[in-house]
């Protein structure tokens, strides 16, 4: 290492950088200040400190919050990947401990969670008592993100979300499948369907999920490639919600087949099956490469690769 590449590293303070991380995550040194229990005149003053070691702006401020320069961009994504790294070495090291220790932070879709988490995540730790699951819920794309940015050390999701935001040169591995269905009030024309083509739907109005959740994503590129547009009539953020929402008349819905069949009880409903190629979905593992995590997250991509089931 260079003499003055040495005096750099020296110059920049973790502190600093994970201050900024909050403040860039959360938009405001205000909103920052609260989460980290600090003052927000302390961070302003770490911030302006690393922008003069840097000897550039890294945020601009303004009465609403604050948002990155480019150079704040660029130093967001290293930062990210430092701390990253800090929370490896740190988990890593636990590992020597008696047994095996540590945690791990897994970021997963809803469906994944109400479908198959519960048991597999339940199963694992009676099996690991000590080891801590960190798990959250996001849509398919921002696990994905999460992953990439090292928010997350494993992600698992339907990896086949459009956009950018795709898994690039993370690492998959399967999971599990889930089938998708129409879910009707069990009085509605369509309940006594064997099946039935997810463009037949179109006629009536749709409860649907957020409009980045990979189910609506499909619905919508398949309406599209059908030359017609879906019939939205609300959205909510839950497949609860859902049901409800459709078994008091709202409209019809999209979700999984094991979802419905454990929610059974939320509402009067049926369910039809759909015989669209894309409602047969695959739910993957991803890792930026599984080869290199903590030990105690690669015990868990085991026993979550051991419950994967053939495709049907």
């Amino acid at each position: 290492m260079k003499p003055t590449e040495r005096n750099f590293a020296r110059r920049i303070d973790l502190t600093s950088l994970q201050l900024f991380v909050a403040v860039c995550e959360l938009g405001s040194i205000g909103r920052a200040a609260e989460r980290e229990f600090i003052a927000a005149s302390a961070v302003s003053k770490r911030l302006s400190d690393l922008e003069a070691t840097l000897d550039t702006p890294l945020l601009y401020r303004h009465t609403r919050g604050v948002d990155l320069t480019p150079a704040g961009e660029s130093l967001l994504h290293h930062a990210r990947s430092v701390l990253f790294s800090l929370e490896k070495m740190q988990g890593e090291l636990s590992e020597y401990a008696d047994g095996v220790r540590g945690h791990v932070r897994v970021h997963a879709n809803i469906s994944a969670i109400v479908q198959f988490l519960p048991e597999d995540l339940g199963t694992f730790v009676r099996k690991h008592e000590q080891v801590k699951i960190d798990l959250e819920e996001h849509l398919s794309m921002d696990v994905i993100r999460a992953v990439q940015e090292g928010a997350a050390d494993l992600g698992i999701c339907n990896t086949a979300v459009t956009g950018s935001s795709g898994p690039g040169e993370l690492q998959t591995r399967p999971y599990r499948h889930d089938r998708l269905v129409l879910i009707v009030p069990k009085a509605h024309v369509l309940s006594t369907l064997s099946a039935i083509n997810f463009i037949e739907t179109l006629d009536f109005d749709h409860v649907g999920l957020h409009a980045t959740s990979s189910i609506y994503l499909a619905m919508r590129q398949a309406a599209a490639q059908a030359g017609r547009t879906i019939r939205l009539r609300i959205r909510v953020t839950g497949l609860d919600a859902m049901c409800r929402m459709i078994h008091n008349g709202l409209g019809v819905g999209v979700i999984p087949q094991r979802a419905f069949e454990l929610m059974q009880g939320v509402g009067d409903l049926a369910c039809v099956p759909l015989n669209d190629d894309w409602a047969l979905r695959q739910i993957d593992l991803v890792a930026r490469d599984f080869a290199t995590l903590p030990v105690t997250a690669r015990l868990l991509v085991e026993h979550l690769g051991a419950r994967a089931a053939p495709q049907p």
